[in-house]
């Protein structure tokens, strides 16, 4: 999948500009789709190019002036048409500290705790930033109140499988964290 429909999708949020939609990115979207701010710019562009989002400009007054990008009928048909078709293929795991651990054996038990510890370490802030999104989205509401009358339940529902991902990431971690303290050394 290309960047093209993660941005065509945060933009079902509203009107955004490029700093917006990136601060969304990371907020809403990192948990299954990262990209950094400058392929948000580049993708904006070819989106406008294309026809599938519209770009005005904002004058400010003691900045730059801004572009403020919105979907477009056909846009709106794109990503209609791109989420009704079945992933073309299953996601995969590409995870470079998993290496390593495959690699420990031989190595320094140590070293691999320490990279465990910084994932572990990674993945709170994570589950810590998307538990506040959470409690943002709710508005005071229950969970199944939000998901039976909010106007939108994509980004929950993201949101859901980025909170799952992360709390798998920590008992992950404090598994391998138990068997590396459990271990016998050999030799």
């Amino acid at each position: 999948m290309s960047l093209k429909y993660a941005v065509l999708a945060a933009l079902l949020e509203g009107e955004a500009s490029g700093y917006e939609l990136s601060k969304l990115f990371d907020v809403g979207l990192a948990n299954f789709w990262p990209a950094t701010p400058q392929q948000l710019y580049r993708e904006l562009e070819r989106l406008a190019q294309d026809g599938l989002v519209e770009a005005r400009t904002v004058p400010q007054e003691r900045r730059p002036t801004k572009r403020m990008f919105t979907l477009t009928e056909t846009g709106r048909a794109q990503l209609r048409a791109f989420a009704a078709e079945p992933p073309r293929r299953p996601t995969a795991v590409r995870d470079e500290l998993l290496i390593k651990v495959q690699a420990m054996d031989g190595g320094d038990p140590e070293a691999t705790r320490a990279l465990i510890e910084e994932r572990r370490g990674w993945a709170r802030g994570k589950l810590d930033r998307y538990e506040r999104v959470r409690d943002r989205l709710l508005d005071g509401r229950t969970e199944e109140e939000h998901l039976r009358t909010a106007d939108r339940i994509g980004p929950y529902l993201t949101l859901m499988a980025g909170i799952a991902f992360e709390e798998q990431n920590l008992l992950w971690c404090e598994r391998v964290l138990d068997v590396l303290e459990r271990r016998v050394p050999l030799g």
